[in-house]
């Protein structure tokens, strides 16, 4: 009987701060309706009490609550941050309303600098003091609620495209640079690429070369995001690699006549869609523009392959107006350093996946 009161103590007194402090959340709910954007903020008055150095109590008396309004929104403005189209906006604050059957404070917010935004980013840790915390975002859209997002210590931002016209140019405007991007800092992509550049050939042939990896990653990548198949990273990384190698050896046992660069560009490029599929995970795709975005990644994609081609050729061409001999030296040694790159990261991918 002892040992079961003492237990039973021990748990209660283990209770107290879960009672005190009952569930470490806020909440933000934005609104998109035909006259703007607005939203409502609630707190819990723990966390106020915390921050701000007083007792709880204080927080449920609506006349404290109004002189301390002007250090709550101090406190907020500097930790929440809400953007409209990549512009930060500055929340018209309400009144601050006591919520005593919710043990929390209500703010209601208004954004006249954002009418009717085709994206919107919210970010910031509300109160980085307990570990746990954690702020809850819902948007609705013409009341109804289309995302659901929690944002804590691992994950402090959140992105939502709106269902709007300016939402899918805002896909636009992100996702077209995004590929870009991808294709210009992604060595083994590029690597690829560049050593199917290497034996030259007219632009005519070089386009086509590229048109085909174009469209071979664009059916791949496409599968990946709509979740219809995606084979394990652990897989398709190494074999990356492999058809950077496959790529060099084929450019140095080439015969005079023979160039099948198109068919593997196709080939392979089913394979490196994968990989660029992996990318479009880590920017949390908007499903209500998912068509838009896989589009616009891919344009920028292609765009990034017609920059790399128009150098890389350009240059390759230039060298072998002035010296046959040269051109084929570079594109010799050229193949050597692809097939040891290649090799390289197959080695890496398969038995050094934790880091050299």
């Amino acid at each position: 009987m002892k040992r079961a009161l003492t237990l039973f103590l021990l748990l209660l007194a283990l209770a107290q701060p879960a009672v005190a402090h009952p569930v470490p959340f806020s909440f933000l709910d934005l609104q998109l309706a035909p006259s703007g954007m607005s939203g409502t903020l609630i707190l819990h008055d723990f966390d106020l009490a915390h921050d701000l150095g007083f007792t709880v109590d204080r927080f449920r008396d609506p006349a404290f609550l109004a002189e301390r309004a002007a250090s709550i929104r101090t406190l907020l403005n500097e930790r929440l941050k809400i953007a409209a189209d990549g512009k930060d906006l500055s929340p018209e604050w309400g009144e601050p309303e006591v919520l005593a059957d919710r043990q929390s404070v209500r703010f209601k917010l208004r954004f006249p600098d954002a009418p009717a935004p085709g994206t919107v980013s919210v970010s910031g840790l509300l109160f980085p003091y307990d570990p746990n915390h954690q702020t809850f975002v819902n948007v609705y859209e013409q009341d109804e609620l289309t995302r659901q997002v929690l944002l804590n210590r691992f994950a402090s931002r959140m992105d939502h495209v709106f269902g709007t016209r300016e939402g899918s140019l805002a896909v636009i405007r992100r996702f077209i640079p995004e590929g870009i991007h991808h294709i210009l800092i992604g060595p083994d992509h590029l690597l690829f690429l560049v050593g199917l550049l290497l034996l030259g050939g007219t632009m005519k042939r070089l386009l086509l070369v590229v048109t085909a990896f174009t469209i071979a990653h664009s059916i791949t990548l496409s599968l990946a995001a709509l979740d219809i198949f995606t084979p394990p990273a652990r897989i398709i990384e190494p074999a990356i690699a492999l058809s950077i190698v496959y790529v060099g050896f084929d450019n140095l046992l080439v015969k005079q006549g023979r160039d099948v660069r198109a068919w593997i560009a196709f080939a392979f490029g089913f394979i490196h869609g994968f990989g660029f599929a992996n990318v479009l995970r880590e920017m949390d795709l908007p499903r209500r523009a998912l068509g838009w975005s896989l589009f616009s990644f891919n344009l920028g994609v292609e765009i990034g392959q017609m920059l790399v081609v128009l150098i890389v050729a350009s240059a390759l061409a230039l060298l072998r107006s002035r010296s046959e001999k040269a051109g084929r030296q570079v594109a010799f040694v050229g193949s050597i350093l692809v097939i040891a790159a290649g090799a390289f990261w197959f080695v890496q991918r398969v038995f050094f996946t934790g880091g050299l």
